[in-house]
């Protein structure tokens, strides 16, 4: 590890790693510091697979994503479906798979690592220093860091300088530490979106409940079902939203009237198989009741969350058992280690990115992605969950990664300037990854 570098990447989900990547590749030194002992983000820490595809033919910074897909396939830990989303991955797999690239890049990487500070002056990013870092004073005693430096201390090794500084975080940390702007801050009426607590179950007989949820559901929108590569590869889905005649209703209606669930546990339900893993089932669920807004970053409500996602869990796993035909010897195998968080804070950038912009399809000079994924709003309270498909291409500009405050400082994946609503499109795997690559193709 070096002790200073042409940028230095906080975070290492999606955008992160993509940026990460691209930045190593087109000859910038690179750090990526990661809090957890693996990278991948949402994609491995909480399990969020497959990626959902972003429904348009332009692949604009395209490249990190079908590399790393391409890769998992050659260990198979990746199928295209067939309605052509190459996004099926295996999560465990998926921490190899980025282990390797980053080595190959030439990307230093630090695991269980935070940032304690970061080192500014005016409208510039200095470096930063790591947790717990210490500043020695000329006497030699040690002084634990501030706000500022003072010119009779000299830093440490822990402080590392770079010209570029990106926050990968999806919660904006490193904006947070330096009293930032965010758009969460000041709009109204935002109840953030609700989180969920993804889990799989291994032992499931997949043909045979392929084969009765297939009968049981004619929806092809909803529930399919193909052999790829010689296995089952499935999906199926369930919300208490009224207006469609959902095929598992009355399957969970008789877990609750049994008492199996409760009401809310049947708010959104919805399961995937995945790759190189045949006997298991991935669950977009159990998405997290809450009857008052909730917010992500408060650390009580978040703790309370974890608690109640995975008695949740306990629920739903014992139901399905009793009443999906493949079920009867499958059990929990991996309850993820973090929620499914889809909107956190959202910075102040040099451009904020609205839902008209997307509606609209406005064009940008220095677009880094490309999509037509609906605008998806969550929400706790039955039949207010908004999709809204959208017919045109939108682009989202380099500016909306652009701190207002900060000439070095950027941020990348769903933390991104950009209001409520228009996040609620961007926020998807494909997406944060295109960011990520987008940016380093910009700085470099």
């Amino acid at each position: 590890m070096k002790n200073k570098y042409d940028i230095i990447v906080v975070g290492g989900g999606t955008a992160g790693c993509a940026c990460a990547y691209t930045s190593a590749k087109l000859g910038m030194s690179t750090l990526l510091i990661e809090r957890n002992s693996f990278l991948g983000g949402t994609m491995t820490s909480a399990l969020v697979t497959p990626a959902m595809n972003t429904k348009t033919n332009e692949k604009l910074n395209y490249n990190f994503y079908e590399l790393l897909m391409d890769m998992l396939n050659k260990i198979g830990g990746q199928i295209t479906y067939p309605d052509g989303n190459i996004g099926w991955f295996n999560p465990e797999l998926m921490k190899i798979v980025l282990d390797n690239i980053m080595s190959e890049a030439g990307v230093d990487v630090l695991f269980d690592t935070e940032v304690f500070d970061v080192i500014r002056s005016k409208n510039k990013i200095k470096g930063i220093l790591l947790e717990d870092a210490v500043i020695k004073n000329i006497d030699n005693t040690e002084t634990i860091y501030g706000d500022n430096i003072n010119n009779n201390k000299t830093m440490l090794s822990e402080f590392i300088e770079t010209k570029y500084l990106v926050d990968g975080t999806g919660d904006a940390k490193i904006f947070e530490k330096i009293n930032h702007e965010f758009l969460n801050n000041f709009e109204k009426n935002i109840n953030y979106q609700p989180n969920n607590l993804r889990f799989m179950m291994s032992g499931i007989n997949i043909k045979e409940f392929s084969d009765w949820i297939m009968e049981l559901d004619p929806d092809r929108e909803v529930t399919t079902s193909y052999t790829v590569d010689g296995e089952t590869h499935l999906s199926t889905a369930y919300t208490w939203d009224k207006g469609k005649n959902w095929a598992l209703e009355p399957v969970f209606r008789s877990g609750i009237d049994e008492g199996l669930i409760t009401k809310e546990d049947s708010n959104y339900f919805q399961l995937f198989s995945i790759p190189k893993m045949p006997a298991t089932l991935g669950f977009n669920c159990p998405r997290i009741y809450t009857d008052k807004p909730f917010n992500p970053l408060n650390i009580i409500e978040r703790s309370r969350a974890l608690k109640q996602g995975r008695e949740a869990i306990y629920r739903l796993s014992n139901f399905m058992i009793k009443k999906f035909k493949g079920f009867e010897n499958a059990y929990i195998s991996s309850i993820a280690n973090s929620l499914g968080v889809r909107v956190s804070n959202r910075i102040k950038g040099k451009y904020v990115y609205t839902i008209d912009d997307l509606r609209s399809g406005k064009r940008f000079e220095n677009p880094v992605l490309v999509s037509k994924y609906p605008v998806d709003i969550h929400s706790s309270k039955q039949g207010k969950s908004v999709l809204e498909k959208q017919e045109i291409e939108y682009m989202l500009p380099v500016e909306s990664l652009m701190s207002c405050e900060y000439n070095n400082l950027f941020a990348v994946g769903r933390c991104i300037s950009a209001d409520f609503l228009s996040q609620g499109a961007l926020r998807i795997i494909p997406s944060c990854f295109a960011m990520g690559e987008g940016l380093a193709k910009y700085l470099a």
